[in-house]
């Protein structure tokens, strides 16, 4: 492909230049459809761009086929210097365990966080979806279509994650029955 001023430029340099001025993330379809090349070509070049960011500030992040570039978990101290964030509040010890949950076995129903955790996660939910790091992603088909949480590419960023595939691998024991069942049916639950 080249471009006006007939100067041929890389597919990765042009995959890099669509999301650079993309206000969202884009799918890999659309970029596909774009370029006028098809969805590996584009993968082959994120794959590039991806390698070549490991030595600078950058980094292709990622949620399912979607994709857009942030800065580096590494240059992240300057950045908030920078953008006047360097007073951030952490998270809570409750949140960063719902979060946890919530990476490891998205979509889940609040119930079903309840049972994991042992203690009603209403406001600690409500806090994650106010700082963007959680969303509803749909409803349930059960009594009372309960909401399905899941993570979003704020979460990624913030924990400087290209995807949750990039997640530790967990060295646990599965969530017992009994947590599966009380998610089913939950019991009153301690308040946070």
């Amino acid at each position: 492909m080249t471009t006006n001023n007939t100067e041929p430029i890389s597919l990765p340099a042009l995959v890099e230049s669509i999301l650079f001025v993309a206000l969202d993330p884009v799918p890999v379809p659309v970029l596909a459809s774009v370029l006028e090349v098809d969805s590996a070509q584009v993968e082959d070049a994120l794959q590039a761009l991806k390698e070549e960011y490991e030595q600078r500030g950058l980094k292709i992040l990622r949620k399912g086929d979607r994709v857009h570039i942030t800065t580096a978990p590494r240059a992240a101290q300057a950045v908030e210097k920078f953008l006047g964030m360097e007073h951030k509040t952490s998270l809570s010890r409750a949140a960063l365990e719902t979060l946890a949950i919530l990476a490891y076995k998205q979509p889940l129903t609040r119930p079903q966080i309840d049972a994991i955790r042992g203690v009603n996660s209403e406001s600690v939910l409500d806090n994650l979806i106010s700082k963007e790091l959680v969303e509803e992603l749909g409803r349930t088909d059960g009594p009372g279509r309960p909401i399905l949480y899941g993570t979003t590419e704020a979460f990624l960023r913030h924990f400087g994650l290209g995807s949750t595939a990039e997640l530790p691998v967990l060295e646990i024991e599965e969530i017992p029955e009994e947590a599966e069942e009380a998610a089913e049916n939950p019991a009153p639950l301690l308040k946070e």
